[in-house]
C-alpha cells in the first residue's frame, strides 16, 4: 500500500510547484491541464480556464507529492496537518526553512529541541506547513 500526499491549492498550483523547486529542489514528473483533458466536464473543473492544472505531480528527495488547481477559486485552505522534511544535517535544515519562510509565517522558528539539534514549523506563502527537522 502507498499513501501520497494530494494539494489542492485552489488556482495556484503552478506558482507553487515553481516555488517548490526553486525553494526545495522539487522534480516536476507531470503536470497536466485542463485544455488537455480528452473530456471537458464542467462539474469536475473551473469553468473558463483551460489552463489551470488539472493534476501535477513533483518529487521531493524520494517522495511524490501530487496536486492540483481543483476549483480554482485562488484560496487554498490547508489545516490540520503538517508535511515534515529531515534534512540531512543543520545547514541543509538552516536552507530549507530560509526558502519556505520567504513570503510565508514561521509558526516555531528553527532552533535546537530536546530531540533534535535543529527542528522548527513554517506555513509557506500557500499556506502549507512544513516541519523541518534534523534526525539525531
Amino acid at each position: 500500500m502507498l499513501v501520497q500526499t494530494y494539494l489542492n491549492f485552489d488556482g495556484r498550483c503552478e506558482e507553487a510547484v515553481n516555488f517548490y523547486k526553486k525553494a526545495l529542489g522539487a522534480e516536476v514528473t507531470a503536470l497536466m491541464r485542463t485544455k488537455d483533458a480528452p473530456e471537458q466536464r464542467s462539474e469536475d473543473c473551473s469553468p473558463g480556464n483551460p489552463d489551470q492544472v488539472m493534476h501535477a505531480a513533483f518529487r521531493i528527495g524520494e517522495t511524490t507529492v501530487m496536486a492540483s488547481d481543483c476549483y480554482g477559486t485562488g484560496k487554498p485552505a490547508f489545516q490540520g496537518f503538517s508535511l515534515s522534511i529531515t534534512a540531512r544535517d543543520e545547514a541543509q535544515a538552516d536552507r530549507l526553512f530560509a526558502a519556505l519562510s520567504d513570503g510565508g509565517q514561521v509558526q516555531m522558528p528553527l532552533g535546537k529541541t530536546f530531540f533534535s539539534p535543529r527542528f522548527g514549523v513554517v506555513a509557506d506563502r500557500f499556506g502549507v506547513s512544513w516541519m523541518i527537522v534534523v534526525a539525531p
